[in-house]
């Protein structure tokens, strides 16, 4: 797919995180981590984090922009780190929080395809087909990963290649920040599949089931009892589909044991947005996000509460992570509920 010709040395969306940066002065520790080209233009990938120095201190990494056409998770992001810092004025709990949370924010990933406005990054590599590991299972055509070439969407890269430079600033990112710790989670933030919206985990490339099964369980059974009404789909990706070169199926089986790494993709169903604004479908950038103000203000403050609860949940992870017999109860427990979700 050709980029649109766009003059503008930037976005909306990076100049919006520099924006916050620039407000939030010495609270966030932003750094670059790689930087791309796209056209005659440079981007820097920008990180930002906040909170506890200590090392063995739980953590939650924020990651969007993973599809540069998906602009609405990035959006989700920066609005998640305006208001920390507004929060950081008078909430006292948050500065409590974060003695002993850091949370670092990486909310776009693929700059240069989000100044393009494409799926892909400039090599038109789809980076969440970009790991190198492939699926134990059939993948749906060319939508699971493939390899004839750039000029179809959803390539991989080449097979023996290195992973993309945006690619490996992530997986940096993880290796770094958070599979370190004793306990961390991740969310990275799509839009684009469904109807509905959904938390998925590993793994995307076997319909196995993940070693940390009991705590992504106790997880959602949390989330549930705190906000009963929240709609979302909380299940392993593979219910959905499989596919090859998922960057967090790559990471998450990477984490040293005895390590705790909880990542998590949420998936913000833009079919909704279609079905009420059909005409939105014309559009690139209409396809995967919500165009009328009023929508794109409701999707901002109906998930800021998951953003939330996954600060509070790793603040409080002495209280709910299961262990010995407990966990093997809990283990039972998810096994029978995810396994009767998959045969439905």
């Amino acid at each position: 797919m050709r980029p649109l010709d766009i003059p503008s040395a930037s976005f909306a969306e990076f100049d919006d995180l520099n924006a916050i940066l620039a407000a939030g002065g010495a609270r966030f520790e932003s750094r670059t981590v790689g930087e791309v080209r796209a056209g005659t233009h440079s981007f820097p990938i920008i990180t930002a984090a906040i909170g506890s120095n200590d090392p063995e201190a739980p953590a939650i990494g924020f990651f969007g922009g993973v599809h540069g056409l998906e602009r609405i998770g990035t959006q989700l992001i920066l609005d998640y780190m305006r208001a920390l810092l507004r929060r950081l004025e008078w909430d006292e709990l948050l500065h409590e929080q974060l003695r002993s949370v850091r949370l670092v924010f990486m909310p776009i990933v693929n700059p240069g395809g989000m100044w393009a406005q494409t799926r892909s990054n400039p090599n038109g590599v789809d980076l969440m087909r970009n790991a190198p590991q492939s699926a134990e299972g059939r993948v749906p055509f060319l939508a699971g990963g493939q390899r004839i070439g750039a000029w179809l969407p959803w390539y991989r890269g080449p097979a023996q290649g290195s992973l993309e430079l945006e690619s490996a600033a992530l997986l940096d990112v993880v290796k770094q920040e958070l599979m370190t710790r004793p306990l961390s989670l991740a969310l990275d933030c799509h839009s684009g599949y469904g109807w509905g919206d959904s938390i998925w985990f590993p793994y995307a490339r076997t319909k196995q089931q993940m070693p940390h099964l009991p705590e992504m369980y106790q997880l959602k059974t949390m989330f549930e009892q705190a906000y009963p009404h929240h709609g979302y789909a909380f299940e392993p990706q593979s219910h959905q589909y499989l596919l090859h070169g998922d960057l967090w199926d790559c990471a998450y089986d990477q984490t040293p044991a005895p390590n705790v790494f909880l990542p998590m993709t949420l998936e913000l169903g833009s079919w909704r947005w279609i079905r009420k604004n059909p005409s939105q479908i014309f559009s690139r950038l209409g396809m995967f996000n919500p165009i009328k103000a009023h929508r794109v203000e409701r999707v901002l403050r109906r998930h800021a509460n998951f953003l939330d609860f996954l600060t509070r949940a790793a603040f409080a992870s002495n209280r709910w992570l299961p262990k010995g017999d407990v966990r093997k109860q809990i283990l039972e427990r998810a096994m029978e509920h995810w396994q009767r979700k998959s045969s439905r």
